[in-house]
């Protein structure tokens, strides 16, 4: 009895273990995507196409959605704009700060009469003095480069005739993720004959480059170490 019970305590312990090993290597290998800030939805489908009408023959037919006339830029719904990113930004701050402050105190009992209580306490001096400096110095500077191209889908028109545009692009490389995310608000007359805007003319823009993966997990602190991070006073 003494021999199955032990048996049975080591199959018991070698299928935890073989599970919760299967588990650690099932969280390893999922790598959510990362939050974002950019506006959503990121892709939109236009709007349901009416109801096909007959082909009379005619060059211009009822359910054709635009006129022959009519460039190819973007302006509704659904449709896609390329972003050329452009983004660079410089910027430097110096600041420096000084102040000196002395001060002096002095004071003495000069001879008196024998008769009086102090007369024994003539003579007597005191002198105090003090002083305090400070001096500070702080600069900082930052420069920023962003270069590339992603393509974006209309996911509003603002009733200005603006576009409200968003998209992602993620590529994978190896064993990690890497997202780049833009939204913005476009205004359709900077949009070129190529169906092209510079970043630079999108406002509210914003743009993300994030990762995942066991790559950007290894520059993570780990949950335990922020939760005494965030406890410790020191």
């Amino acid at each position: 009895m003494d021999i199955i019970a032990r048996a049975a305590s080591i199959l018991a312990v070698t299928f935890v273990a073989v599970m919760f090993t299967t588990l650690i290597a099932s969280c390893a290998q999922v790598q959510p995507t990362p939050p974002t800030s950019v506006h959503q939805p990121m892709s939109v489908r236009p709007a349901t196409a009416s109801k096909a009408h007959t082909a009379n023959g005619a060059i211009w037919q009822p359910g054709q959605g635009r006129s022959l006339l009519e460039d190819r830029r973007a302006r509704y719904v659904g449709d896609i704009i390329t972003v050329n990113l452009v983004e660079r930004t410089s910027a430097q701050k110096n600041a420096n700060a000084s102040a000196d402050r002395k001060s002096s105190l002095s004071g003495g009992l000069a001879a008196a009469s024998s008769k009086l209580p102090l007369s024994s306490l003539a003579g007597l001096s005191a002198e105090a003095n003090s002083a305090s400096a400070f001096e500070g110095k702080g600069a900082a500077a930052a420069n920023n480069a962003f270069s590339g191209t992603i393509t974006v889908t209309v996911i509003d028109v603002l009733s200005n005739g603006n576009l409200l545009v968003s998209g992602e692009k993620m590529l994978t490389i190896n064993q990690g993720n890497e997202f780049i995310r833009f939204s913005g608000v476009v205004n359709a007359d900077n949009i070129s004959a190529s169906n092209t805007v510079q970043s630079t003319q999108v406002a509210d823009a914003r743009i993300e480059y994030r990762g995942s993966g066991f790559a950007e997990e290894a520059n993570s602190m780990g949950w335990l170490q922020r939760f005494f991070n965030f406890i410790n006073p020191f």
